[in-house]
């Protein structure tokens, strides 16, 4: 079942109706409209809530983003660059999001630094294809890992807090 924190989350989110890929260069970009919009929705969403934790952007076609996220702990700012490719057969699989600088430092991490998120977050994506897009894999898929393994590497001395300027990893 979804906790009722997540169902909010999720309820905020605009849900996408075109089923396309970066390979269906029209439906792509109409996806790709909606995607951007979405995000625009769930980031104002998470401001108003004072929940603020990325930034991403992407390339002109859209199928590499980029940016940064954070997690607070104990009230230091843990920094983080992510990133992650759209598969050429999304939205039916969804983006494997990595964070480069935390590869190897986790067992729930593949290598080159991307997230796990078959248990949990892949069976729910399937069930919800064309519906859930990019926003819906930062909320359901990188919010909880971060919940979850960034306070257990902190706790192990894996990370710790930089001043401004210095990496986090």
């Amino acid at each position: 079942m979804v906790d009722e924190g997540t169902r909010r989350t999720l309820s905020g989110i605009p849900l996408l109706k075109t089923k396309a890929g970066p390979r269906e260069k029209e439906l792509w970009v109409q996806r790709l409209k909606e995607e951007y919009q979405t995000l625009i929705k769930y980031v104002q969403n998470n401001k108003a809530s004072d929940l603020d934790w990325f930034r991403l952007e992407s390339n002109k076609e859209g199928t590499k983003w980029f940016g940064k996220c954070w997690y607070m702990h104990n009230l230091h700012k843990y920094e983080f660059d992510v990133e992650f490719d759209i598969p050429v057969t999304y939205p039916t699989t969804a983006p494997e999001i990595a964070l480069p600088e935390l590869d190897g430092k986790t067992a729930k991490m593949y290598r080159g630094g991307k997230i796990c998120l078959t248990d949990h977050f892949k069976p729910l994506w399937a069930r919800n294809v064309p519906k859930f897009g990019i926003a819906h894999a930062m909320a359901l898929g990188l919010a909880p890992w971060l919940a979850v393994e960034i306070p257990d590497l902190i706790e192990k001395g894996v990370i710790s807090y930089k001043e401004k300027g210095e990496t986090s990893g």
